[in-house]
């Protein structure tokens, strides 16, 4: 089943995939709301796209980009240390679905390739990994309808390669391009997309391109694979290496409100 026209929020707008996210939703004829940090910011986006000024680590800016929102995509974070992938990249995500305040509504959330590898020198440097991880979780909490994308490898891929492949349970963690590629643009186009269509609600996966023309219909590709147990934390096949019982206190918090917070589903297919 597919849906019409959304407004939908793209946060991260103004990021490398994220303007291809506002470029491919305003060809699919959606409205778009960018959220930036500053109206400087949004130099460059297309004139359709509204600007809605708000910071993801301050809760008290994001009522505006959320209100009257049918969809949002994330294509968010952060190039520092530990201090701010655990701020943005799990924190952007939590105060957005905070601020829903309950209201359900489609969500498309861009993590990354590998999000499950703890043990690698880029988790450990940055914690990235596992921050990313549980704004995934907070996503699969929160009752909203959602999918999740892991991309490989930005714009590695050669130029016969756009043939995407959706894979599960995360088992390549090489940290290298050998894990996979993906073009930015084909993220962006797998993101919005699954706004629209059934076959991907409550999917997580991660996706590359191998040699092969890209797929116009994408709906077989996200029926191929498997939904999310109800109520796992985790995707289909990801290792069990980051137990709740040993999370952090906070994140198990956000987590109970976030199931607390449940209103009744809005129309969302």
């Amino acid at each position: 089943m597919t849906r019409g026209r959304l407004t939908v929020l793209c946060v991260g707008a103004t990021g490398s995939v994220g303007r291809h996210v506002v470029e491919e939703a305003l060809r699919r004829g959606h409205a778009v709301r960018a959220l930036v940090r500053s109206r400087g910011k949004a130099a460059g986006l297309p004139a359709q796209a509204e600007i809605v000024v708000g910071e993801l680590t301050q809760p008290d800016t994001l009522a505006q980009a959320v209100a009257g929102v049918d969809a949002i995509v994330f294509t968010h974070g952060s190039n520092g240390g530990k201090a701010d992938t655990r701020a943005i990249d799990y924190g952007g995500v939590r105060n957005v679905l905070f601020a829903l305040g309950g209201r359900k509504l489609r969500i498309a959330l861009m993590t990354a390739i590998g999000v499950t590898d703890r043990a690698g020198s880029y988790n450990r440097k940055t914690e990235a990994h596992d921050w990313k991880r549980r704004s995934e979780r907070l996503l699969r909490a929160g009752g909203n309808v959602y999918t999740i994308v892991r991309p490989g490898w930005f714009d590695y891929n050669d130029v016969d390669q756009h043939r995407l492949v959706l894979l599960q349970g995360d088992t390549r963690h090489a940290g290298t391009p050998a894990d996979g590629v993906i073009a930015r643009r084909q993220i962006a186009e797998v993101l919005v997309a699954s706004l629209t269509l059934e076959e991907a609600s409550n999917k997580t996966f991660e996706l590359v391109a191998e040699a092969g023309p890209e797929q116009q219909n994408l709906a077989p590709l996200f029926a191929a694979v498997k939904a999310d147990d109800a109520g796992a934390p985790d995707g289909v096949g990801d290792a069990a290496n980051m137990p709740l019982d040993q999370e952090p206190q906070e994140i198990r918090d956000d987590l109970r409100q976030l199931e607390n917070r449940q209103a009744p589903t809005s129309d969302t297919h």
